[in-house]
């Protein structure tokens, strides 16, 4: 008998039901730039005419060992939701508005229910954001992957004008530091989350832990929060007294918020807000030094935006009506001359 791909691992078969079962997926992402669906070779989106020399912004992320957790649950629904979050939250630092995102889903065995469910929740994200989902690749790789388990990587492109872009030659001493919440834990930090948690702690996933007030899987698996469409607000309401995003990923605000300002200058921020009550968890349980927190995960930060002094109550009052909890961190002070930026944390 004449050997298979199938004998050798890959359904093809699998593959179409799945490309069939995203297509309603896809299309509910559906914006006016998209000028194809997905089934083609490539996806095709035109640029918004309404942009004055526009700028292409691309973005690329996974969402790291967060995926252990949801193999462990097997709860795969919201992972998507993370994997979008984690390019898109990129994307939008530069000003831009998110256009369209690829998908890249890998498995040993394609399970089309569990690949349907993730990518559900990545239309999900999508529809968050205001992008469209054009397109992905689905690749089914005997042997490499462990049985139930698969890797996820995004791919998102947004456009910006090239005037409005945001960054460090817009920041100025002066300017006010918006910190902008969390979901929690968000989508970094779960290799030091686990090892506390699991083994340091002994806790099972599906126990229910009294001070997280919920079972502990599925706190872990709190989506990563999607914050195209508050700054799109925070744009409107602020104009150019916007200047500077910084997403707040693997690395905390002293390594990431740096990224967003000048040479010269310094950040001074106060960490007095009320943090979810996972990072508690995590820094007793451990013990985990508050340092290791701090350049581990967002604790409880998920977004900081710079924004000209006076426009503090602005900006608080266009992220309030977007739905978001934030607050006035502190603000951005002269440095050394000529030095890289840095942060500093009060009372540490």
């Amino acid at each position: 008998m004449a050997v298979t791909y199938r004998d050798a691992g890959v359904d093809i078969d699998a593959g179409d039901e799945l490309v069939e079962r995203i297509k309603p997926l896809a299309k509910s992402t559906r914006i006016p730039e998209v000028v194809d669906g997905v089934g083609g070779f490539a996806g095709l989106c035109a640029l918004p005419s309404d942009i004055a020399d526009p700028l292409l912004v691309s973005g690329t992320d996974g969402v790291g060992t967060k995926l252990k957790v949801a193999f462990a649950t097997g709860k795969h629904h919201t992972i998507g939701i993370d994997l979008v979050a984690m390019c898109v939250n990129d994307v939008i630092t530069t000003g831009a508005r998110p256009l369209f995102f690829l998908d890249y889903f890998a498995c040993g065995k394609l399970d089309v229910g569990v690949a349907e469910r993730v990518i559900a929740g990545i239309a999900e994200g999508c529809r968050q954001a205001g992008c469209a989902l054009i397109g992905g690749e689905t690749a089914e790789l005997p042997g490499m992957y462990a049985e139930g388990e698969y890797d996820l990587a995004g791919f998102s492109v947004g456009v910006v004008s090239k005037p409005a872009v945001l960054g460090p030659a817009r920041v100025s001493v002066g300017d006010s530091l918006i910190g902008v919440a969390s979901s929690g834990l968000h989508s970094n930090g779960y290799s030091l989350a686990r090892r506390v948690l699991e083994r340091e702690m002994g806790l099972r996933l599906d126990a229910r832990v009294a001070e997280l007030d919920g079972v502990l899987g599925e706190v872990l698996l709190t989506p990563t929060k999607i914050y195209a469409r508050a700054c799109a607000g925070l744009g409107a309401a602020l104009g150019s007294d916007l200047h500077a995003l910084c997403h707040v990923t693997g690395g905390g605000i002293e390594g990431n918020l740096p990224r967003v300002l000048p040479e010269g200058t310094r950040a001074e921020v106060a960490l007095d807000h009320e943090r979810p009550k996972i990072f508690d968890v995590i820094a007793r349980g451990g013990p985990v030094a508050e340092a290791e927190m701090r350049r581990t995960f967002n604790l409880g930060v998920g977004l900081v935006a710079v924004v000209a002094k006076g426009r503090a109550e602005s900006a608080l009052e266009a992220l309030r009506v977007a739905g978001e909890k934030a607050w006035i961190m502190g603000e951005v002070t002269a440095g050394e001359a000529g030095a890289e930026a840095s942060v500093v944390i009060s009372g540490s």
